[in-house]
This record gives structure tokens, C-alpha cells and sequence, in this order.
């Protein structure tokens, strides 16, 4: 059923094929264009657009998610995309949304109007928290510090929308670059050596998804670790369950999406245990693109043996074998994540953007 938001705008259900596989329709390729003009208006970056064939396998629910888009229409045109994840674990009371409205559409009500409905769904289905995560760039003169302690953003126009709905500031994320250059290959040796030497009683290991079968249980709890033992400031994350059944999902997932992964790990050379990882990921179609690194983790249990500089530092200098021509690697930390920003900083990353991470309680 569509929406009718302002007296110019409407709102519209984005209809998905019955399979992920499916040729993406027009209505799905106009949506993409309007999610990657959005993002580089937003970022002035490239680094997560999405070809249509690219972003139609992300859009379906899963076992970890229950998914829903919507797309905003002015005079006929596609102006905005609408999106909201809701998380299937532990209590499935907490959302993710975003609403990419066009700046050029901005201004006269429809963001205000989008958010009012995207709220009446997620309330509807249960949820109690709707976080979102929003790229603030610099030019603001005022400033919004994190209640974590660690870092600001600028006070900017979608800060000050977020704030005037009730939205709260909970956490500030970096993004940080390498950029691969003549110094980079000896640098990550340096830190390699330096981690080995620190980790006598682990191995590294290293594939390509999928996962071979003997290390898909130790994955998996990895994974789950992800939302428990990284800093979330008051956000609330619920906690995931991972088996082999998910991981065999997120396989899946990046396949259709056609993204090749590497995992690297760290394993404990007595019990077998894996104990720490690191993602790096790239779209197979392009060589030259940016490398994504997604989650790093050392195991409560196994820190200050140096296993996160190990898998970070192996695995990059293996990836820059496999993929020589991706000029370099992005990835976001939490600014309270000192031991992980640490590592990134000494290896050779440098920020280049924050974004904020907002959260609405709804009553």
C-alpha cells in the first residue's frame, strides 16, 4: 500500500523478486542508483556502493534479520530509499533503519513524514530500540560529543534532525584508510614478526569462504563474540547466536553478492582452539577496488598474546598477494576501541571520516 507522506511525496513498498538470483527489475536498479547517489552526497566516497545485481541478495530477511524497504517518490520521481533491519535475536525488540533522502529533496518535510512511519512499523513488529548509523561530515561549528568519552561529531543538519526526534548519540565510529605503498609491504612484516614473536603458543591459519569444515564451529563462535565483547557504548546490541548453519548463510550471501572473503585466524596450538580473526573482503567483478575489512576479534580469553596485530598484519600481506591491484583497505572501529585502533594506527591506517550512532528508544 503506498503512502502518502507530504502533498508532494509519496511512499511506496520496494517488491522484491521471489528469488535473490532473479535479474533486478527496474524499479530495484532505480532504487540502487538513488541508495549511491545518496551515499556520495553523504561520504564524497564510492567505497559502499552497490550495483544493482550487488545490493538485490542484501535485501532479503534472514534468520539474523527481518527486512523491509520502502521507496520515496516526488512528482513521479524516485527520490529517497527507506530501509529497516529487524534483529532476530534474544529478545527481537531492536531495529536498524535509514532513511537517504536526496539533498536536493530535503527541506520540505518528507525525511520528518518517512521517520514517523518507519516508527509505526517497527513498533508495530515489536521493536523497542531503532539505531541508526549516519556519516557526519566536517564543516559544523558546533560539535556533539559521545557519552562514551571518545570522540565528537559535527553538529550538523542530520545531527540536528536525529536530535529534534528523539534520537540520542550513543557511540562515534571511524573509518580509517590504508593506503598500499612502498613502505606498507615492510611495515606489516615488521608487525608480523613482532606479533609472532609475542604468540609462540598459536598458529596462523587462513581461508577463502566458504569455510572449511574444521573450523566452522570456531568461526561461528567468533562471530557470536562479535556482539558481545566489542564495545557498543549503550546501544544494546543483542547478543548472536552463530552456528554452522549461519555462517553457511553469510557464505551464501557473500557469493550472491559477489564479494570473495578471506578469514584469518589465530590458532591456539595445544587445544586447536581458533581464538582470533580478521575479514577482508573484495567484489570479484573488479581487481582494482577498495578491500573492505570487516570484523576483527581476539577472544576474551587470549588477549595480550598480540593475536590481533598476528591476524591483521598476516592477513593483509596475504590479501596484497592474492589482490595487488586493490589500492587500499577501509574499516570502522569504535572510537573507545583503543586496542583495535591501536593495531590500525601502527600498521599504517588514518581516519577519514566519523559517524554517529543514534538511538531512539520507542514507547
Amino acid at each position: 500500500m503506498n503512502i502518502r507522506l507530504t502533498d508532494t511525496a509519496t511512499l511506496h513498498p520496494l517488491v522484491l523478486p521471489a528469488r535473490a538470483d532473479a535479474v533486478p527489475s527496474d524499479v530495484i536498479r532505480t532504487y540502487a542508483d538513488v541508495r549511491n547517489t545518496s551515499i556520495r552526497e553523504t561520504t564524497g566516497r564510492d567505497d559502499d556502493v552497490l550495483t544493482a545485481e550487488e545490493l538485490l541478495p542484501v535485501l532479503y530477511s534472514s534468520r539474523a534479520s527481518q527486512k523491509r524497504q520502502w521507496y520515496i517518490e516526488e512528482f513521479g520521481e524516485m527520490v529517497g530509499c527507506m530501509a529497516v533491519d529487524m534483529l532476530q535475536d534474544a529478545d527481537a525488540d531492536t531495529a536498524i533503519g535509514v532513511i537517504a533522502l536526496l539533498h536536493a529533496h530535503s527541506g520540505r518535510g518528507i525525511g520528518t513524514a518517512a521517520l514517523r512511519h518507519l516508527e509505526s512499523e517497527t513498533r508495530a513488529a515489536g521493536a523497542r530500540a531503532l539505531l541508526c548509523w549516519v556519516e557526519h561530515r566536517a564543516g559544523a561549528d558546533d560539535v556533539l560529543a559521545a557519552p562514551t568519552g571518545f570522540g565528537t561529531i559535527p553538529r550538523d543538519g542530520a545531527a540536528r534532525f536525529l536530535e529534534r526526534h528523539g534520537f540520542v548519540l550513543e557511540q562515534i565510529e571511524r573509518a580509517s584508510t590504508l593506503t598500499w605503498d612502498g613502505d606498507s609491504t615492510s611495515v606489516l612484516e615488521n608487525a608480523l614478526e613482532t606479533a609472532q614473536s609475542h604468540a609462540r603458543d598459536y598458529r596462523v591459519v587462513q581461508w577463502m569462504l566458504p569455510t572449511p569444515v574444521e573450523y566452522v564451529d570456531g568461526y561461528a563462535w567468533m562471530k557470536s563474540r562479535m556482539s558481545t565483547d566489542v564495545p557498543d557504548a549503550d546501544l544494546g546490541i543483542p547478543e548472536e547466536i552463530w552456528d554452522a548453519d549461519r555462517v553457511r548463510e553469510l557464505e551464501r550471501r557473500q557469493a550472491a553478492k559477489g564479494f570473495a572473503l578471506q578469514v584469518t585466524a589465530a590458532q591456539h596450538i595445544t587445544t586447536g582452539e581458533l581464538c582470533a580473526f580478521n575479514e577482508l573482503a573484495i567484489r570479484r567483478s573488479d581487481p582494482s577496488d577498495v578491500t573492505h575489512q570487516y570484523d576483527t576479534l581476539v577472544l576474551a580469553d587470549h588477549r595480550g598474546h598480540r593475536l590481533g596485530m598476528l591476524v591483521k598484519a598476516a592477513g593483509l600481506l596475504g590479501w596484497h598477494e592474492q589482490h595487488p591491484q586493490s589500492p587500499g583497505v577501509i574499516t570502522y572501529n569504535a572510537e573507545e576501541n583503543r586496542p583495535m585502533l591501536d593495531i590500525n594506527e601502527a600498521i599504517g591506517f588514518t581516519p577519514i571520516a566519523y559517524e554517529g550512532v543514534w538511538k531512539k528508544e520507542l514507547t
